[in-house]
């Protein structure tokens, strides 16, 4: 495609700057999102912002949607005034929400008896690696052109491809990959908690940490980054990480495997969720753990740096 009209559908923690990160880097782009007050940082930088969903869909080559959850994007792709409602024979859909796995199959299909063609690429690391153009991105295409075609996108919101095979498999790889880290962040969070009731020093623990197998990214770098410092400004909501381990509940659960300790686990985020921490950092469990347990919650010196990046 020469010259495309990209259109970038949704603004949120993670679609704000990789939609940013697309226009810094000399790309045009359409965006729109239902909060009008998330447009406008990304018409500064140069995006044009469309006022609504039809007018940011008319005539795009590419489309791409970074929105909550399957709902959102069955009604913006397939429902009335949607994508397949405006795209033309030949665009693409790069479609980058984490979502059910069957919801992607249907969009997949759908996008395919309409001569459109597809990209599921789901976002790894964390809103914090969103903003420095350094996320990672697990890609399911079963077209090797429409992908070469997406994938100077990838490329200017992040720095880490994989190509996981046919489409929906970035999707399925995503929700194996979240259900681990969701249900590590709960470990670490019940770690911490009781390092805090045994008086143990969290810096040294940390050290400790890294330097042995029960090491992990959550502990060594979001935790280090956010609750451990005071800091539970979400990057990752809670509310959103429980809708993530569901969503991995759901395919264990169509498959018939049991998956008892995640069970657990999102009954605890479905227990946090209920309060005010729905809306915090999920490193905020460890507050939650705390407050459980009646023991302050423990703090990093501000010196110390987060391990992993």
């Amino acid at each position: 495609m020469e010259n495309p009209k990209i259109s970038f559908i949704g603004l949120g923690a993670m679609g704000q700057p990789m939609a940013s990160n697309i226009v810094q880097k000399g790309t045009p782009l359409t965006v729109y999102d239902i909060d009008p007050a998330r447009v406008e940082p990304v018409v500064v930088l140069g995006a044009s912002g469309a006022a609504s969903l039809a007018e940011a869909l008319d005539g795009a080559d590419i489309v791409i949607t970074m929105l909550p959850a399957t709902q959102q994007v069955e009604q913006v792709v397939l429902g009335p005034g949607g994508v397949l409602e405006h795209a033309k024979k030949g665009s693409i859909l790069l479609e980058m929400s984490t979502i059910a796995p069957t919801g992607t199959d249907r969009i997949a299909k759908a996008c395919a008896d309409h001569g459109i063609g597809f990209v599921d690429a789901p976002v790894g690391r964390l809103a914090y690696h969103a903003q420095l153009g350094e996320s990672l991105f697990m890609v399911g295409c079963d077209d090797d052109a429409v992908f070469e075609q997406v994938r100077p996108l990838l490329e200017a919101m992040g720095t880490t491809i994989h190509h996981c095979g046919g489409a929906g498999s970035g999707i399925r790889t995503k929700i194996v990959n979240n259900f681990m880290i969701i249900s590590i962040v709960q470990i670490t969070a019940e770690g911490l908690a009781l390092a805090a009731k045994l008086g143990i020093d969290i810096a040294k623990l940390k050290e400790v940490n890294a330097g042995t197998t029960g090491t992990n990214g959550q502990f060594q770098f979001n935790f280090a980054n956010k609750v451990l410092k005071g800091d539970t400004e979400p990057g990752f909501t809670i509310d959103l990480a429980h809708k993530d381990i569901g969503l991995a509940l759901q395919a264990a659960d169509e498959f018939r495997l049991g998956v008892p300790v995640g069970a657990a686990v999102h009954a605890v985020y479905g227990a946090a969720r209920s309060g005010p921490y729905a809306d915090k950092d999920f490193s905020a469990l460890l507050e939650y753990a705390c407050e459980l347990g009646g023991v302050e919650t423990p703090r990093l010196p501000d010196d110390t740096k987060p391990s992993m990046t």
